[in-house]
């Protein structure tokens, strides 16, 4: 079995307090597609959304960006088609707050993939470059077979998104493909 982890494919992440903007907005035909085809294989499909609280001296993202993924706020709702994939499949898809950027961190997501019997992940959404990339490298870290689909994420930095794609190619041995191309050929 295979598993899907969406990251933190917000409003507040595409087009609000800390936004991806257009890279994001293109992909979000591509993101709802694959979501859609890993709950009709009967994959594991896990929404990994970032969860702040208002107003946290504490958290270190507090001092390096704008307040974003406040909880109970829009910005924290999943983005455009995915909200509409997530209210069609509810039953199907799992919800995981997470409070650092890799989805690992302090969650029981090993558990929950370990138990299933679950050895690949494929890992979409934002940002390349900072929760996408962590989430990867804890993955690598664990023993996972790690899938990106690279034309379901994206970054507000160009540079730090292509060297996120040659950094899951050449340091985790991580397939990198298109969905296109593969999944939703």
């Amino acid at each position: 079995m295979k598993a899907l982890i969406v990251i933190d494919f917000t409003t507040d992440f595409v087009t609000g307090a800390l936004p991806v903007g257009q890279p994001a907005v293109d992909i979000q035909e591509t993101i709802a597609a694959i979501t859609e085809a890993y709950c009709n294989n009967k994959d594991e499909v896990i929404m990994a959304v970032d969860l702040h609280e208002a107003n946290d001296p504490y958290h270190p993202e507090t001092v390096l960006f704008p307040p974003h993924n406040i909880r109970g706020t829009e910005g924290r709702e999943l983005y455009g088609r995915l909200a509409e994939v997530m209210e069609k499949r509810k039953s199907e898809i799992r919800w995981m707050d997470k409070t650092r950027y890799s989805a690992f961190c302090g969650t029981d997501l090993e558990l929950k993939l370990r138990e299933r019997g679950i050895t690949d992940i494929a890992l979409i959404g934002v940002c390349t470059d900072i929760c996408v990339l962590h989430t990867a490298v804890d993955a690598y870290n664990k023993g996972f077979h790690i899938t990106i689909y690279e034309d379901a994420v994206a970054s507000f930095n160009p540079a730090g998104h292509d060297w996120a794609l040659g950094h899951f190619r050449s340091s985790m041995g991580a397939q990198v493909v298109k969905a296109s191309e593969t999944i939703l050929a």
